[in-house]
């Protein structure tokens, strides 16, 4: 499809002054490099930290606080733009902990976010910075949640909300952005989705909420932050988990949520970090932990949909490295597998967070999980709009 004309001023004609603007934390000193340090301003751009890229590294940043920070779980704003994302609950499953020979097994359901997805929770914080820098338009790549979640936030917010997305988007998908307003551009492959958020980027007023860099970098930092919060509320529901089994595309929720333990255990609140499992449809991250590239092409495919893509980001390698977990390779038929397991007990899910059960199974089969830990599943949305939905029979 030919790329859309060069936007200019507000195309959208959006009222910016319906939403006021967020209170920025003060203790928010600036973005810093996840690898070398090095400390930046806070812009509406995500371009990773210039002096590993001349080194030939390509990484993210992420916020950073003052020291003397009071607060257990810093955020960015506070009170930022919400939609009552969050406080999702964690349920026990004590017959599947017996199937899978651990001690305790908990959902956290993020199904329970606004528009049914962990999504929401980036999303409202990209809002927030999107509002205190006087964007006028989010713009991202995506062809599932995080479209849908944007969508919905941004029509809250007063923002436009373009999106660009695969050829053939779904169509449960594509429904609700065209009600909510939001303008959709296809795309054959990432190359072409990255380049026209990365152009959009560019130009004042947008602000782009997912990756546009290839090598890819993960999304907008203060974004991230978002996630921060399931560390906490993990805790304080059931206690330090062993064991937190994600499903990761680009790494967004893993590094979230280990940054999220991270802040606790420096605060004090907990004595260690629970061991990251991050979830993969095909061999990406597996590959680099065994010694690949971070930065080559992993190509793959999946009906695992949120978890598509053949990218790796340092994100994602901090995530499971730091916290002495790893990579986790499903594939459809295990994840459709263990689909089956969790809606019998009750429980829907979309296909790659299925998945975290099946690697599970892998997990004890190894030993890497012992049997009488406590592990968390990250349901990171329920089967209702997932396309793969329902699966084909055994």
């Amino acid at each position: 499809m030919d790329r859309p004309a060069h936007p200019s001023g507000n195309p959208l004609g959006v009222v910016r002054d319906r939403t006021p603007k967020p209170a920025r934390n003060p203790q928010l000193r600036g973005l810093q490099c996840l690898r070398c340090d090095a400390l930046y301003p806070v812009t509406l751009t995500h371009d990773g930290c210039p002096a590993c890229r001349r080194a030939g590294f390509h990484v993210a940043l992420r916020a950073s606080y003052l020291p003397d920070s009071a607060e257990t779980v810093p955020m960015p704003y506070g009170p930022g733009f919400t939609l009552g994302e969050g406080g999702t609950p964690l349920h026990d499953m004590p017959a599947l902990a017996g199937q899978f020979g651990v001690a305790r097994l908990s959902i956290k359901d993020e199904s329970c976010n606004p528009t049914g997805s962990h999504k929401d929770r980036m999303t409202a914080v990209g809002v927030a910075q999107a509002l205190d820098f006087d964007a006028h338009t989010l713009v991202l790549a995506s062809s599932g949640n995080a479209a849908v979640s944007a969508a919905h936030y941004a029509w809250a917010a007063g923002l436009g909300c373009e999106v660009a997305t695969y050829e053939g988007m779904p169509a449960t998908y594509a429904r609700q952005l065209d009600a909510l307003g939001a303008r959709r551009y296809m795309f054959a492959d990432n190359a072409g989705r990255w380049a026209f958020v990365r152009e959009r980027s560019q130009h004042p007023g947008y602000f782009a909420l997912t990756n546009y860099r290839l090598p890819a970098l993960g999304s907008a930092p203060l974004a991230i932050e978002g996630y921060k919060p399931i560390a906490l509320e993990c805790v304080t529901d059931g206690g330090v988990p062993d064991h937190i089994v994600i499903p990761t595309g680009r790494g967004d929720l893993g590094w979230g949520v280990y940054a999220g333990f991270r802040d606790l255990l420096a605060a004090g609140r907990i004595a260690r970090l629970p061991r990251l499992w991050l979830v993969e449809p095909f061999p990406r991250l597996s590959r680099v932990l065994d010694g690949g590239a971070i930065d080559a092409s992993y190509p793959g495919h999946t009906a695992q949909l949120s978890t598509a893509g053949a990218t790796v980001t340092y994100l994602q390698w901090q995530a499971a490295s730091a916290t002495g977990g790893g990579a986790v390779v499903v594939n459809d038929e295990e994840a459709r597998a263990a689909r089956r397991l969790l809606t019998a007990a009750g429980v829907s899910a979309e296909l790659c967070a299925a998945g975290g059960l099946a690697a599970l199974r892998q997990l004890r089969a190894s030993n890497a999980v012992a049997p009488d830990a406590h592990v968390v599943l990250m349901l990171t949305a329920n089967a209702s709009s997932d396309p793969s939905w329902p699966d084909r029979a055994a």
